[in-house]
């Protein structure tokens, strides 16, 4: 004022607390944001996450930079404050995770760029691209993804966990093998006709498809964390998908 100068508005947005209702600092446990990364949140989730910690505009909920940049004002700044919820932050980033492009999920698996990698590599990636959608429904942080996509980015010949050894026996070898011949032998590589194919091989050995699925799977995975059996075959390819299967013939031999 005494130099004549326009007066800044001041505004101050509400603290952000902890579970216990302590308001968040350095003693109190608060992380940095590069802890956050660590941790498997996207820029985008982070940036939308705090900006309705203390701020809202009507009904929305998550708001992304560009509708952010356009609605943001003074007036939507809350009084009270705010509580850190792991909950809903592992919400957001899904949100962000489903609307990421196949190669960026691929390349967050993998933690770098591998579009220019070496064979091997670049057919993992494209095994990741064809299934990043289906694996970021499923997931809220990066770990989580990678988790998921651990069976696709293995390599052979890969340790079977100990789940899949208890049905990988001598006594199941003969249903694996006619299983892996069924599949050798389908026209269509496709998520749902491989199913059929399985289904059609099991009926042909008077079992149901609880007796055939499991081994395929534990065939396929060694025992991890994988999706439906049919999307399971369909993302690792006609090739991998029947050499996994011989490798775990030959080490039930």
């Amino acid at each position: 004022e005494s130099f004549g100068w326009p007066v800044p508005i001041y505004a101050h947005i509400p603290l952000i607390h902890g579970d216990d209702g302590k308001k968040l600092s350095k003693r109190h446990g608060a992380l940095g944001v590069e802890e956050y990364r660590a941790m498997g949140y996207l820029p985008e989730s982070l940036r939308a996450y705090l900006l309705r910690l203390g701020w809202s505009h009507g009904d929305l909920d998550i708001v992304d930079d560009a509708t952010a940049r356009d609605l943001f004002d003074l007036d939507g700044l809350g009084k009270s404050p705010s509580r850190l919820d792991f909950a809903k932050l592992g919400s957001v980033n899904n949100h962000f995770l489903r609307l990421a492009e196949p190669g960026r999920i691929a390349d967050l698996i993998l933690g770098q760029d591998a579009a220019g990698g070496d064979g091997g590599l670049a057919a993992v990636r494209n095994r990741l691209v064809a299934a990043a959608k289906e694996l970021a429904q499923r997931a809220t942080t990066v770990p989580e993804l990678v988790e998921q996509a651990e069976f696709l980015t293995i390599s052979r010949p890969f340790a079977l966990l100990p789940g899949a050894l208890k049905q990988l026996t001598g006594e199941t070898r003969p249903r694996l093998e006619g299983a892996a011949q069924a599949l050798a032998s389908a026209k269509a590589w496709r998520h749902d006709a491989l199913k059929d194919t399985l289904a059609d091989y099991a009926a042909s050995q008077g079992v149901g498809f609880g007796k055939i699925g499991p081994l395929v799977r534990a065939a396929l995975t060694g025992g991890r964390p994988a999706p439906d059996l049919g999307l399971a075959l369909e993302w690792l390819g006609r090739d991998e998908s029947l050499a996994r299967l011989n490798d775990a013939l030959e080490q039930m031999a």
